[in-house]
């Protein structure tokens, strides 16, 4: 049997062994209650300290602007909920874009039903956010923007600084979804600007169900989660000790090799991208006219289905992921790739190739074996 080929690290990445390592300790003799005032306790809190204090300086922030979560999609959620309801009585409004995760859109759904007013700006067909158009919808009540640093479908990088320069002058409180970009752009809170941003370690080699919310000093949030007070009274219950140690060592390994990973994984993309034009019929490649992930490949086949296409691929022991869903039975668009304002005849056979430190020249050129040949023979069927 061939060794599978994994091409969906947007979606998550392999634990890596020395991360593992770093937790095992905290699973077992120091796997105890840091709350608990106790030398058991005190070892676990230890333990606590020290991760919160080496994601700090990896982030190039302060300790206590660190809250740890469960996972990334609650860091938006809190971010989000958080923000309106603490801040709502300077303004009802909000201004995000409509190719936001679901973590973000279904969260504002929340808000609207409590009163707010949210605004989903359009991006271009590159998937690129216009400065002036974000600058222009804030207004007076506007309490909160929040913009997806890189976006998971098609790794568009916005420019989140410019963004975040717009609502500062305008004083909105302005959130980012940094989850894809550990370990392949830049991802420094104060730098980019930010008031809050979001993490999720099981996207840059750590473990899964532990997140980072990033609150700027002296902003003030109402906690999600009541109960005993802690991460400084943001989300009360016992800490993931084990699950935070690993996000640490986690993200100083991604910010550690950056620069090397990404130059490696984006000539690996190039080459795959290159290939695919070349040989795999009438295809569009999404985003690629504007700043990407240079590990993400978001690819239209034109005349493809693509649950046949994965399914295909995954027979053939490649992992991908489908850029639609599934729907009361049918295949719907992806909302990221219907809001790009394209041809709809893109919608559909949508693929995203994620590649990841894993990822080899050996494996793009298997791929781009197959699916020129398993795409002919999808087209052939389907005429």
């Amino acid at each position: 049997m061939k060794k599978r080929i994994y091409l969906d690290h947007a979606a998550t990445t392999p634990l890596h062994a020395d991360v593992l390592a770093e937790m095992l300790p905290y699973f077992i003799e120091a796997g105890h209650n840091p709350s608990s005032l106790h030398a058991e306790g005190r070892r676990a809190r230890a333990g606590l300290d020290r991760a919160r204090d080496r994601v700090a300086a990896a982030l190039g922030v302060s300790r206590k602007e660190i809250t740890f979560v469960g996972s990334g999609s609650e860091a938006d959620n809190q971010a989000i909920l958080s923000v309106a309801r603490t801040h709502g009585a300077r303004g009802r409004h909000i201004v995000s874009t409509q190719i936001e995760h679901h973590a973000i859109l279904h969260a504002l759904d929340a808000l609207r039903d409590e009163g707010f007013e949210v605004t989903l700006l359009p991006v271009d067909q590159r998937g690129l956010i216009d400065p002036e158009v974000f600058a222009s919808a804030l207004r007076d009540d506007t309490v909160l923007a929040s913009i997806m640093y890189a976006n998971n479908e098609i790794g568009v990088v916005q420019p989140i600084a410019q963004l975040a320069a717009a609502a500062r002058k305008r004083g909105v409180i302005f959130h980012t979804d940094a989850v894809q970009g550990v370990g392949l752009i830049e991802v420094r809170p104060r730098e980019l600007g930010v008031d809050l941003l979001s993490l999720s370690a099981h996207k840059f080699y750590g473990p899964k169900g532990v997140g980072v919310l990033y609150v700027r000093v002296g902003l003030v949030l109402a906690p999600l989660v009541h109960g005993g007070g802690q991460e400084f009274g943001r989300r009360s219950g016992t800490e993931n000790v084990a699950g935070i140690v690993g996000l640490a060592a986690a993200l100083e390994q991604a910010i550690g090799g950056q620069s090397a990973r990404a130059a490696r994984i984006g000539a690996l993309r190039e080459r795959l991208e290159r290939g695919i034009r070349a040989q795999a019929g009438e295809v569009r490649i999404n985003g690629a006219d504007a700043p990407r992930l240079p590990n993400n490949s978001n690819v239209s086949f034109a005349d493809i289905d693509s649950e046949a296409l994965l399914m295909r691929l995954d027979l053939e022991g490649i992992a991908v992921s489908a850029g639609s869903a599934c729907t009361s039975g049918a295949l719907e668009p992806s909302h990221v790739i219907a809001a790009l304002s394209v041809d709809p005849r893109w919608h559909q056979g949508v693929i995203r190739f994620s590649l990841g430190e894993g990822t080899t020249e050996e494996e793009i050129d298997r791929v781009l074996e197959l699916v020129p040949r398993i795409t002919a023979e999808l087209r052939g069927r389907a005429s």
